[in-house]
């Protein structure tokens, strides 16, 4: 447990990642991710993502592999993410729209899906209220081009910084529109399956999925159909400030202990001795 894995305790990122609140991060990631039409294509032909039977064992898998690469030694994080990219690299996926079949791994997809996760990190963790200053927010992002290098990237092609991060999205917005199973997935967000053991947990699962909508960036909203009002953003990250606060009883005790718990959380699931709550 020496080996402090890709990031360290001198990270932006391992302070971001012990906070409860990501979670409402990767809910918008998945819901900004799902705008690219073939990232989101793939993702349905290819996935358990509406099979109501296996898609809560995906979701714990997903966030498993976040926390192994954050918090990992090297060569756990490294065997994580070489058994993402052999599982990737055998997928394709079929877009009726030009009859053509395409890999998931290429390089365009996995730059969408990297951006949009650890952009919708980034803005989730600063509303939010963790990050002292801005200059921390591009610490975070420059710091995860080393999640971005694990799963095949390069890293010098990738933004390592909110004004580059900013760029990249503009960039991409023309190729992007909402599809009907990218609704799919909203709609089946609001409704997701859970061991029965945590099924109250359903009740608060509109509220979070609210707010990961409303914060997306307004262009995004619009594309989903949704209403962008004056003051909307003030109250959304107000919302997340207070839900910081209530969300800390989760993951309680000073920085130095949460970091702790994670990276022995981290060696359990590499080593697949992790046993969670969560888990049917």
């Amino acid at each position: 447990m020496g080996d402090e894995g890709f990031f360290g305790s001198g990270s932006v990122t391992w302070r971001v990642h012990v906070e409860p609140i990501l979670w409402v991060a990767g809910l918008r990631a998945m819901y900004l991710q799902s705008l690219h039409p073939r990232v989101m294509r793939g993702t349905y032909q290819n996935s358990a993502l509406f099979d109501t039977g296996k898609a809560w064992n995906r979701f714990l898998r997903t966030a498993q592999f976040v926390n192994v690469r954050t918090f990992g030694t090297k060569p756990e994080a490294r065997r994580a993410a070489e058994r993402v990219r052999t599982i990737h690299a055998k997928l394709r996926g079929f877009d009726p729209q030009t009859a053509t079949a395409f890999r998931l791994d290429e390089p365009e997809y996995l730059q969408w899906v990297h951006c949009a996760e650890i952009g919708s990190y980034a803005e989730i963790a600063k509303r939010a209220g963790v990050f002292d200053d801005d200059d921390q927010v591009d610490r975070y992002i420059d710091e995860n081009r080393n999640s971005a290098e694990l799963v095949g990237l390069d890293r010098e092609r990738v933004p390592d910084s909110a004004a580059q991060l900013e760029e990249y999205f503009a960039s991409m917005r023309p190729r992007l529109q909402l599809t009907g199973d990218a609704l799919r997935a909203v709609l089946a967000s609001f409704r997701p399956p859970m061991p029965r053991r945590i099924a109250a947990l359903r009740l608060g699962v509109p509220f979070v999925t609210t707010l990961a909508l409303n914060s997306l960036p307004a262009w995004a909203r619009r594309m989903y159909a949704i209403p962008v009002l004056p003051g909307t953003d003030a109250v959304v990250t107000g919302q997340l400030r207070a839900l910081r606060v209530a969300t800390r009883a989760i993951s309680p005790g000073p920085l130095d202990k949460r970091i702790a718990d994670a990276r022995q959380a981290a060696h359990e699931m590499a080593s697949g001795t992790f046993r969670s709550a969560l888990r049917a």
